[in-house]
């Protein structure tokens, strides 16, 4: 693959401090810029800001995908194999309740991958995914 720019995605917190510690403290991202309002972090690369806004009342959906229900909407990064499987066991040691545990989806199929979904403390879903073959990241 070429170089990747990385990308920005503002995220809604009903709980700024909680989330902070979260983001911080538990997925072990650096904390950048911050007001009283919204604060950036260091997302595996990639700029994440979250924002405070009251909690919503919209309940969240799923979508099945390979026999799993999938939150709609979530949001995460693509991790070298190795660094998968030792932030996997990393978030399990901090004892993260996942929506979907740790698995290989697709196995011996087009697209193999290893994923796995939890929530941060706002209820924003996150999907940690990696390829063995990163070349099937986009493979049909």
């Amino acid at each position: 693959m070429t170089t990747i720019s990385p990308f920005h995605i503002a995220i809604p917190v009903h709980n700024l401090d909680t989330c902070r510690t979260f983001y911080r403290d538990i997925l072990n991202c650096e904390e950048g810029r911050s007001s009283d309002h919204w604060v950036d972090f260091n997302f595996f690369g990639h700029q994440l800001v979250i924002h405070y806004k009251p909690k919503s009342k919209e309940e969240s959906q799923t979508n099945s995908v390979d026999g799993k229900a999938v939150p709609i909407p979530h949001y995460g990064v693509v991790l070298p194999w190795d660094t998968f499987q030792t932030f996997a066991e990393d978030l399990k040691q901090k004892g993260i309740n996942f929506i979907i545990e740790p698995y290989i989806r697709f196995e011996g199929l087009v697209g193999e991958q290893a994923t796995m979904f939890f929530l941060d403390p706002a209820g924003n879903a996150l999907e940690f995914k990696s390829f063995k073959d990163i070349s099937q990241l986009f493979a049909k």
